[in-house]
């Protein structure tokens, strides 16, 4: 039992903390406390140093200078605090189970017994945060859907493990979850903080920030530039807080002529010669599994052509787009090699020219593109990943859930991107689990239990109706 004096004292305080990577200040100079009960909103650009500042109160970064302490529990370390992270780049291990990956961090299940024992615990994680969920104890993780391993990911977070949690951070823990499920776990947060748990919650969605977050910090160049409670921010004010002038919501886009056919499914799914094809409905019900036949039965092909039919934007970055050993420059343009290429050699002033071109349109925050990819936060890695296919020559755009983990205000420009791309006579293929992204385009196919339930376009692109017709098919 704690007493009240040790109740009131700050989980985790922070006094001048900073984190330098030679000349790079990634946080420079931040003071903070975190209570029980609070659940903090922590907002900022990509770059703006809240993966190194998490990093540092998880004790997974020591500080360069500053001090890290832990009053509440008078522990010494980070795990001892009870303090714990789920990263936007899922770490669960692929070959192991569910059950097995929740024995990876909880190094109290020992014995001839320790698997029904954690089979035991995950199962009911699961169920508190995410009832109904219909994950299997013992199923492998390479055989669950990207939303379902997020979903592992974050009830192994709030599990008790030996030790009750006592603050867990959340890196855009929604970034692969449907609406119905992201409210599963908003709500288990304030249930959680209510407790008198504490949570970091991370996210480029300001909605979930305003719906759970008791206090707001946001973060600009490695500092926290505000810092206050929810209510005395309006998202206008948080934006400017950030400092990216927000789009005007009122304007609508004229409407725009389309050209010829050029992409049919078996599903039914077609899009136009300049159309922007969006693909909703819950997560896991075919839409990624529909993009992917589309794009490998067009490009899986012995030889390359010099110009691709298609190119692929990834939202599972660390599995399916990023390549991990090469550097940034190498990541966003080894999808335009052949059109550069004379005689199987790479003009490589023209591959640094393309790469220096689209650092600056895109905003990746790099000193240097001959780093490596993984120097980047999460959200820039997307941007390079965007760089690659919007840098390419190819007609049609197929992109699966490509916005985890990327700012508002890249979003606003990305999504200006794709739009005069479109102008041009390009064609995007666009999955996504926001229907804020999914209203950006001009018409939407639902899907349903693998097939098409719904197809909408114009004025009818609603939350509702994408709603009703993600639970209900519709009829022909």
């Amino acid at each position: 039992m704690h007493s009240a004096a040790a109740a009131a004292a700050p989980i985790v305080a922070l006094t001048d903390a900073a984190k330098h990577f030679g000349a790079v200040r990634a946080l420079d100079g931040v003071s903070l406390s975190i209570s029980p009960g609070e659940c903090l909103g922590l907002v900022g650009h990509n770059g703006a140093g809240k993966s190194t500042l998490v990093n540092v109160v998880n004790g997974g970064l020591s500080p360069s200078a500053g001090t890290v302490a832990f009053p509440a529990s008078g522990a010494g370390s980070a795990l001892g605090a009870g303090v714990r992270s789920v990263f936007q780049e899922l770490s669960l291990c692929p070959n192991l189970t569910v059950a097995e990956n929740l024995r990876i961090s909880h190094a109290a299940l020992k014995g001839l017994r320790w698997r029904g024992q954690a089979r035991e615990e995950i199962a009911q994680a699961l169920d508190q945060v995410f009832p109904g969920h219909g994950i299997a104890a013992d199923a492998p993780v390479d055989s669950l859907s990207i939303a379902q391993r997020q979903m592992v990911e974050i009830a192994i977070g709030f599990a008790p493990r030996g030790t009750e949690a006592r603050l867990v951070i959340l890196d855009e823990p929604t970034s692969s979850l449907d609406a119905g499920i992201a409210e599963q776990l908003l709500s288990h947060i304030k249930r959680f903080c209510a407790a008198g748990g504490a949570v970091i919650f991370i996210s480029h969605m300001l909605g979930e920030i305003f719906a759970v977050a008791t206090r707001i910090i946001v973060m600009k160049d490695g500092r926290v530039v505000a810092d206050e409670p929810a209510g005395r921010f309006t998202r206008q004010g948080l934006v400017d807080a950030m400092g990216h002038v927000a789009p005007d919501a009122a304007a609508v886009e004229a409407a725009r002529s389309f050209g010829e056919t050029v992409v049919t499914t078996p599903e039914g799914l077609t899009a136009r010669r300049g159309e922007i094809v969006g693909l909703s409905g819950l997560a896991g019900h075919g839409q990624a599994e529909a993009l992917a036949r589309l794009y490998l039965g067009a490009t899986s092909s012995w030889r390359a052509p010099k110009a691709a039919p298609m190119v692929f934007v990834a939202g599972d970055r660390g599995r399916d787009g990023v390549l991990p050993l090469w550097s940034i420059l190498r990541n966003a343009t080894v999808s335009i090699l052949p059109r550069i290429a004379r005689r199987g050699l790479v003009d490589r002033a023209e591959e640094s020219r393309i790469a220096a071109d689209w650092k600056a349109r895109i905003g990746i925050r790099t000193e240097d593109v001959t780093n490596p990819i993984l120097s980047l936060s999460g959200g820039n890695q997307q941007k390079v990943l965007f760089a690659r296919a919007l840098a390419s020559d190819a007609p049609v755009v197929v992109m699966d859930d490509p916005m985890r983990g990327v700012d508002v205000g890249t979003k606003q420009d990305v999504y200006a991107m794709i739009r005069a791309e479109a102008a041009r006579g390009r064609t995007f293929l666009w999955y996504s689990t926001e229907t804020e992204e999914v209203c950006q385009c001009d018409r939407v196919f639902v899907f349903r239990d693998g097939q098409i339930s719904a197809e909408l376009s114009g004025a009818d692109i609603t939350e509702e109706r994408i709603l009703s017709a993600s639970f209900e098919m519709a009829e022909a």
